[in-house]
């Protein structure tokens, strides 16, 4: 069911951004933008690995500069089937994880280095055991894209404009103008709604690699909690790849509809439901 809700999302944001193109430039403002979309995937698959990196400031760490924590992933990839990601670390405070890369022949597993202090064993388990369903399920892929086609929305109205893109059909003015205001917000909630319902996906087949979902399930109670005290400076695109929301401690409200995770109680009784066999 996650996957099926997956793919609609994902069809509604290409056909978002194929009506706003239709809209906002006629045909050739509908041809810009199949062209930008497929550039803006283009240039993602193949290296948003180095721009995740590069906003979360990790560095990639050889076994011999983290042995206990290589050797952590190279068992559980062992246990999902999965080549040796590489391994990275993030110089931040808080708890957090990620995964990146365009397929699991070019993965990386990177935590904080505030994962490492405060998470036990059998927890920081199954932080990994997570991401590396990410890889297996090849959830960077679809986040990738997703990204990739919110960014060309956003910054469609802009390339249009000097692109010399001119309706060629009749138009609303002013359905143009809530288009070219509203759009992009629209494009950033489904690209977080595609996040979440990754997330759900993730933490089912991590605690099938793990073999138990309850240490997940603690990890995640005590990422979530600890999410909210410390906070991280991260760019909020990048925030959806983290196990949990990097950007808890900034507040809620209004904020909750920009979340890029799925509540933690919800994912929390999942994985009891899961270990109880129900």
């Amino acid at each position: 069911m996650n996957n099926v809700k997956t793919m609609v999302l994902m069809a509604g944001l290409m056909g978002l951004f194929l009506l706003a193109g239709q809209l906002l430039g006629g045909s050739q403002g509908l041809v810009l933008a199949l062209v930008v979309g497929s550039a803006f995937n283009f240039i993602m698959y193949f290296f948003s690995d180095k721009f995740v990196l590069r906003m979360y400031g990790a560095k990639i760490v050889a076994e011999e500069q983290a042995p206990e924590l290589y050797r952590m992933v190279d068992r559980l990839r062992q246990r999902a089937g999965l080549p040796m990601p590489v391994v990275a670390i993030a110089p931040h405070e808080q708890p957090n994880a990620f995964a990146t890369g365009r397929n699991p022949e070019h993965a990386v597993v990177a935590v904080t280095t505030g994962i490492m202090k405060y998470m036990p064993q059998d927890e920081l388990e199954g932080v990994i055991a997570h991401e590396l369903a990410h890889i297996k399920n090849r959830d960077m892929l679809i986040t990738t894209v997703a990204a990739g086609i919110a960014g060309a929305l956003t910054n469609l109205p802009y390339l249009l404009m000097f692109g010399g893109g001119q309706s060629d059909d009749d138009g609303h003015p002013i359905a143009q103008l809530g288009l070219l205001l509203l759009a992009p917000i629209g494009a950033m909630l489904i690209q977080f709604a595609v996040s979440r319902q990754r997330e759900f996906e993730a933490d089912r087949v991590g605690a099938e690699i793990l073999g138990r979902p309850i240490p997940l399930a603690n990890a995640l109670r005590r990422l979530d909690a600890l999410a909210h005290k410390i906070p991280m400076n991260v760019a909020p695109a990048a925030a959806p790849l983290a196990q949990v929301n990097p950007l808890a401690a900034r507040g809620g409200g209004v904020m909750k509809l920009f979340s890029t995770h799925p509540p933690t109680a919800e994912r929390v009784t999942r994985l009891e439901a899961m270990a109880a066999g129900r």
